[in-house]
């Protein structure tokens, strides 16, 4: 569904999505490796647990949510991918810590 306009640059990096090892691109957005990697919906909403994913890739709407590296509700069209970064479907509302 999703692919890469032009060639991928960049040293490989290696992120675990929703659990699992994907390959992807030093400057890659964490919302493009999740749509690369075929995952999607990114998120659930809280109140009727509806399906969404990334729109606008720019921060603007808020539908990438994801819960990235254990922190809920990060817009992960704004987060770059590092090595080792768990990145997880979000449903639901954030809670806070105690």
């Amino acid at each position: 569904m999703y692919t890469r306009i032009g060639p991928a640059t960049g040293p490989k990096l290696t992120v675990h999505v929703d659990g699992r090892p994907v390959t992807v691109r030093a400057g890659d957005s964490v919302a493009a490796a999740a749509m690369l990697a075929g995952l999607l919906p990114t998120r659930l909403t809280p109140v009727s647990g509806a399906p969404r994913a990334p729109y606008c890739m720019m921060g603007v709407c808020f539908e990438c949510l994801m819960t990235i590296d254990g922190v809920a509700a990060r817009q992960a069209c704004l987060e770059s991918v590092r090595e080792g970064m768990r990145i997880e479907v979000q449903s639901g509302r954030r809670t806070l810590a105690p």
